[in-house]
């Protein structure tokens, strides 16, 4: 079913150009009548003077109202879609914002949207319409629909942290013996094994029974933590377009993966979507990020919340690591048992690069100490260069696994 979204329109009213027009050429003959004393002057002015006094009389404006089929459009980058916007009682113009593209014929309700880059674009309408008559005329711009112009990510494979995974079956080869298709060791029967894992030729040749050992294969919960704090201006906020496209990417790996995933974005308007799997999931995590759509949880205060986050899931961070509440909910999800690994989404200082070397060379050794004291607590951060893909940067993440076999 197509969603159709209709909003009342709030017009600002004011006095029309026939109205003015009447109104001046009843001045000018009144003040000639008065100034010549010539009263024909006077009937000449009268009828004018009659049709501005009767706007008491006149029929009362009626309510505008902007229809758009559908209210809430989702697309992704470059992708055109389309939409109906028509107007009651008044004539319609559409007014594009800054980054999307409309194509549409003059004054059509048929319209086609794109926009180059994602975020969330309003399709601005704006009313014309008169009223008592023509001596009023009124404007009124609304927002008749959204459109959620999703990221696209790339499609290179993002590795995750390697650590100890839940026992349940899934995708990433582990070195534990399990159900699994991958080969481990042989050795020797032992009462209760299946049949079928008995490796004949083997068997034949050492005149004793063997079997075949299989490692098993795991699947993992990730769950994305998105920076959507205030950043300063400069290249912090250019830092918000790889934030999303990472936290897409590792949504996009997971989910391909079998693994289940969700998302927490921390900032002024905290919210949240569970992990789960499946393609539906990856759309539910866009509007998550995009706040677009009800499908996520909205909540309150710095830190995440604890039903966002399985047990032993993998959280995996992007931000510009500029805001402290930021980096303490971090270090909360460490103590609570959580595998954290933050990537610095900012490649250089954000100030200006006119400033003079030593500063700039401060800046990165505080970033480093940085570093240390968050992987001294628990998270691992991993800074991400504008030259090297997200692929490759997960890669220098340490191994957290245990040494040996249970």
């Amino acid at each position: 079913m197509i969603d159709e979204r209709s909003v009342d329109v709030e017009i600002t009213w004011r006095t029309s150009s026939l109205t003015r027009a009447l109104a001046t050429c009843a001045g000018i003959a009144l003040a000639v009548a008065v100034v010549t004393s010539q009263w024909q002057l006077i009937a000449f002015a009268a009828p004018m003077l009659g049709l501005l006094a009767s706007i008491r009389w006149q029929p009362p404006p009626r309510a505008v109202l902007v229809h758009a089929t559908p209210g809430v459009l989702r697309c992704f980058e470059t992708e055109r879609v389309t939409l109906t916007v028509r107007a009651e009682n008044a004539d319609l113009t559409i007014e594009p914002c800054a980054g999307m593209d409309i194509e549409s014929d003059t004054r059509t309700t048929e319209l086609t949207v794109s926009a180059q880059r994602w975020g969330r674009y309003p399709v601005r309408a704006r009313c014309r319409v008169s009223a008592r008559g023509g001596l009023l005329t009124g404007t009124g711009t609304v927002d008749a629909a959204e459109l959620f112009v999703f990221p696209v990510a790339p499609p290179q494979v993002t590795p995750l942290p390697r650590t100890e995974l839940l026992d349940r079956l899934g995708t990433h080869l582990t070195a534990y013996v399990g159900r699994g298709v991958e080969y481990g060791n042989i050795r020797a029967y032992v009462p209760g094994d299946q049949l079928r894992s008995v490796n004949w030729p083997v068997s034949a040749r050492r005149g004793s029974l063997h079997v075949t050992e299989r490692l098993s294969e795991r699947a993992a919960d990730v769950v994305v933590l998105v920076d959507t704090y205030d950043q300063p201006a400069g290249p912090a906020t250019a830092a918000t377009e790889r934030t999303v496209r990472g936290a897409v990417q590792v949504v996009q790996t997971a989910l391909r993966n079998g693994d289940r995933a969700g998302v927490v974005a921390l900032g002024a308007q905290p919210r949240w979507l569970g992990a789960d799997i499946g393609r539906r999931q990856f759309y539910r995590v866009l509007d998550a990020v995009l706040a677009a759509g009800a499908d996520y949880e909205v909540t309150s205060g710095t830190l995440a919340p604890r039903a966002a986050l399985p047990a032993g899931a993998i959280v995996i961070a992007f931000s510009t690591l500029l805001d402290t509440d930021f980096a303490l909910a971090l270090i909360e999800l460490c103590r609570r048992g959580h595998v954290v690994v933050a990537v610095d989404v900012l490649s250089r200082a954000p100030f200006a690069d006119d400033q003079d070397p030593l500063i700039h060379r401060m800046w990165a050794m505080q970033r480093s100490f940085m570093y240390r004291d968050m992987r001294t607590i628990g998270v691992d951060v991993v800074p991400w260069p504008d030259d090297q893909p997200l692929d490759q940067v997960m890669q220098l993440v340490p191994d957290h696994r245990r040494v040996g076999r249970p």
